[in-house]
């Protein structure tokens, strides 16, 4: 991380552990707070191919920094869209190429994110997790819609199935079935992930989730983490993932989280009244009870007393 950045990143990404290539592609710009993850469809090299354009055509076209951030995506990811189209129409090894993405930019405090396809993105905070990008599938419809729950939704055969896509037609930036938007608050301590559907659909939310809790200021031991662990569970399909902390981020359960958690304590007990040596919390609260009772008792008293001796017949 740069100084004039407020966040970091790391980035992976794997064949897995049943495909020999990778088709996955990400891209990631922490000055320019640019982060894209990439997934390739149509075989081999066809795949990799649009994958690859995606990347090129993107980085360019968001290098420019004209126009405000949702017109700076639009314009992005149309262009590498058209890009990959007309690429597959002149080559016909490269015939019916095409990709699904999620695009990230950070600016200012607040997170726009273009969206095709069923990669994702996650957002982590005060030690919860959101899904925020739909999975434009038949399976994603209806996990959205709570058809499904996210264990049916990871095992159903359909679930690789799309029907938005970048680079199988020609677009325009402003069709409605074409990018999906969005745009959120990005505070210090919070982080985000792009991954592509290699690693979603393998690993549960709440399982993300524990890795990114372990972030202890190392961002590529996250990525790597996940990676790792979605090979473990089969890695049917590449795996890419980008993670991206705010400059306040730490995992709960990281041992600096934990550190913290102990001089915090510390702090709150200094800042609490201060004990006699060797005089117990109960034992100092009865002694205040008993003082402030014997006070009252001696007030009563000496009221009693002054008030017989007035009226006490003088000699």
């Amino acid at each position: 991380m740069t100084k004039s950045t407020a966040w970091v990143s790391g980035v992976a990404s794997d064949p897995g552990r049943v495909r020999s290539e990778n088709q996955d592609r990400a891209y990631a710009d922490d000055e320019l707070g640019i982060f894209l993850v990439v997934d390739g469809l149509g075989g081999h090299a066809a795949g990799e191919k649009a994958a690859e354009m995606a990347v090129e055509v993107i980085a360019g076209e968001m290098a420019r920094k004209d126009g405000d951030p949702k017109e700076r995506i639009r314009r992005a990811i149309t262009a590498a869209n058209n890009r990959i189209c007309e690429e597959a129409a002149s080559n016909e090894t490269w015939r019916g190429m095409a990709c699904v993405l999620t695009l990230a930019l950070i600016s200012d405090d607040k997170v726009f994110v273009g969206h095709v396809g069923d990669s994702r993105l996650y957002l982590t905070w005060n030690g919860a997790i959101r899904k925020l990008t739909s999975d434009h599938s038949p399976v994603g419809e209806r996990e959205d819609a709570g058809e499904l729950n996210e264990a049916e939704a990871m095992a159903h055969p359909r679930r690789h199935e799309v029907f938005r896509d970048v680079g199988s037609r020609p677009r325009l930036p402003d069709e409605d079935d074409f990018i999906e938007m969005k745009e959120f608050l990005f505070k210090p301590d919070a982080a985000i992930l792009l991954c592509s559907d290699g690693l979603s659909d393998l690993l549960t939310s709440a399982e993300i989730l524990q890795v990114m809790e372990r972030y202890d200021g190392d961002p590529a031991r996250v990525v790597g983490e996940l990676v790792e662990a979605a090979n473990l569970e089969g890695g049917t399909d590449n795996i890419t993932a980008i993670f991206v902390a705010g400059s306040e981020f730490l995992g709960n359960a990281s041992p600096a989280a934990a550190e913290a958690r102990a001089r915090n304590a510390i702090t709150r007990a200094r800042d609490e009244v201060v004990l006699e040596p060797g005089v117990g919390a109960l034992a100092w609260v009865g002694r205040a009870l008993t003082t402030r009772v014997a006070f009252l008792i001696y007030g009563f008293v000496i009221g009693v007393v002054l008030a017989l001796a007035m009226r006490w017949p003088k000699p």
